[in-house]
């Protein structure tokens, strides 16, 4: 991505708290965009310090007359859509929940760009479990979108609203389908990443749901940052991607049981795993091509999985005892 690309541009980024939200909200300023970040929990948020220089706005996306008004007053010239109802745990005990968020709290921020007219280039955040179960087989883009539980199924509602108001409306708007995302500033500790690295700095074995085999596709959280924000410039300036999915990935595919290992490795610690094996209604094997993203906008994570650890464990080093 170039600075260029950004800079002067008025940017809303829903769930700007959160950790995606909080990075790409980051990198946008520092590019020289005047970033507007809309989220629903500011208090949760940790990415975001006083020093940057985001707009914070207290907004709820299921909440029609406060988008219309954001988009009416503010009237920015690009919306990348990152608020969700993100953890799996949570969205199997409360679906209505969670498909309030993403299914309902997408529609209203699509339909609110819509009536608007003004917004030039759209990302939508989808994921990649939104392709369900393909029996191991990289996912990619071309595949049907086969979620069958809450979470998942969740964001396949948010991929298909996306498409249909890229499609039916012209609106240009573009997808993304990422990998598991970890870096600094996650404090769901019920993820692997930030959960581990937090119970090897207080001496505690790490908990692993699972049973430790479940397979994953990996992304450090600010490469993802860089290309939400090459795809976002790309909807702008190339039409006929409207409508297109983009996977996002590090194409880092390991166990559970090994990003667990990885992380006991750089930080030095002989701490044996808990395994409860208690994970319900999640995919046992994931795969991501990111070869479309590499060949359409020439993005490329600029971390390798160890690297990203390596940064990740060092943020929460410095950070940690100010957020528990």
């Amino acid at each position: 991505m170039t600075d260029a690309a950004w800079r002067g541009r008025l940017v809303l980024v829903t769930g700007a708290a959160g950790l995606l939200g909080g990075w790409v909200s980051r990198r946008l300023a520092q590019a020289g965009a005047q970033v507007l970040g809309l989220d629903i929990e500011w208090s949760q948020g940790v990415i975001l310090g006083p020093d940057d220089p985001v707009e914070r706005i207290d907004g709820d996306i299921r909440d029609r007359e406060a988008m219309d008004a954001v988009l009416a007053d503010r009237n920015p010239d690009t919306l990348i859509h990152l608020a969700a109802q993100a953890i799996v745990g949570r969205a199997n005990e409360d679906p209505a929940d969670t498909f309030e968020h993403n299914a309902l709290g997408t529609w209203v921020t699509l339909d609110a760009c819509r009536r608007n007219g003004g917004v030039r280039r759209i990302v939508v955040a989808s994921s990649d479990k939104a392709y369900g179960d393909h029996g191991g087989a990289p996912y990619e883009e071309s595949m049907p979108l086969l979620a069958r539980h809450p979470y998942a199924a969740s964001k396949t509602c948010t991929d298909i609203i996306a498409q249909t108001y890229a499609i039916s409306y012209a609106m240009p708007l573009v997808v993304t389908r990422c990998g598991n995302l970890y870096g600094g500033g996650d404090v769901q500790w019920s993820r692997i990443v930030p959960g581990t690295i937090r119970s090897v700095l207080r001496g505690e074995r790490p908990v692993i749901r699972s049973d430790g085999h479940f397979v994953r596709d990996y992304l450090y959280v600010e490469d993802a940052a860089e290309g939400v924000l090459a795809l976002g410039s790309t909807a702008g300036e190339r039409p006929e991607l409207a409508g297109e999915a983009f996977n996002l990935s590090g194409e880092s595919r390991c166990s559970v049981l090994d990003i667990v290992g990885r992380i006991l490795r750089l930080m030095d610690s002989d701490l044996e795993p808990v395994i409860l094996d208690e994970a319900v209604n999640e995919i046992r094997d994931q795969r991501v091509s990111a070869e479309k993203a590499r060949t359409t906008v020439g993005w490329m994570p600029n971390h390798t999985l160890d690297e990203g650890l390596e940064a990740t464990i060092a943020w929460y080093r410095t950070h940690l005892g100010m957020h528990e």
